[in-house]
């Protein structure tokens, strides 16, 4: 049987772009369906993150750079912090209308964008430069993030993700039954996978 995921996620997540290295293994194992869903973590206009908050996220940097580089090789160069992401969450569901193989390139190429390239993904002309080096058309990117089409389709994930309780990403939903939280590793994802493929979920 095949495993269908949905995974909510914001793109200036730590957490949701190191599980998608968990998914990508888990991909290559297993008859899984990833569907990638829109979370906004700071949408605009939120008040400031108290200097306490800011103190945390400062602390927990390094343990999240090491983990990176100890589970998947990989070094981390964030893009600039406090980004507005609401653009690239709509950018990725006018990735998803191009295609699937379209809009699986242009959501990897956003995370990589943010985490390994230290691009402000929340600016429209970067945006469209990166669906151009995805093989896609940046003007009609830009189309499209001035329409109201695919900003509904974000606010539809927002609004499902609130109705399911869910307050943090990356948040993965096996078959709309099971609710898995926190960047989880690949072999624990595929305990998952195996779990309700055999007909018995732990």
């Amino acid at each position: 049987m095949t495993v269908h995921i949905e995974v909510w996620s914001d793109y200036v997540c730590p957490y949701c772009f190191a599980v998608s290295f968990s998914l990508k293994d888990l991909e290559q194992t297993h008859n899984v369906a990833v569907r990638w869903r829109a979370f906004e973590l700071r949408p605009a206009g939120s008040p400031p993150m108290p200097p306490d908050y800011l103190a945390r996220i400062e602390q927990a940097r390094p343990r999240f750079a090491q983990m990176m580089r100890e589970r998947h090789g990989v070094e981390i160069r964030p893009g600039p912090f406090g980004i507005v992401s609401r653009p690239a969450l709509i950018a990725a569901k006018w990735g998803e209308a191009q295609g699937e193989a379209a809009g699986r390139a242009l959501h990897e190429a956003l995370l990589w964008a943010y985490w390994q390239q230290e691009r402000d993904i929340g600016h429209a002309e970067t945006l469209a430069t990166i669906a151009q080096e995805t093989g896609l058309d940046g003007d009609a990117l830009l189309a499209a993030l001035a329409s109201p089409d695919f900003d509904r389709q974000v606010q539809t994930d927002i609004v499902q993700a609130h109705t399911y309780g869910l307050n943090s990403v990356p948040a993965l939903l096996f078959e709309q039954r099971y609710l898995i939280s926190g960047a989880q590793p690949a072999d624990f994802l595929r305990q998952v996978v195996e779990q309700l493929s055999a007909g018995t979920p732990g």
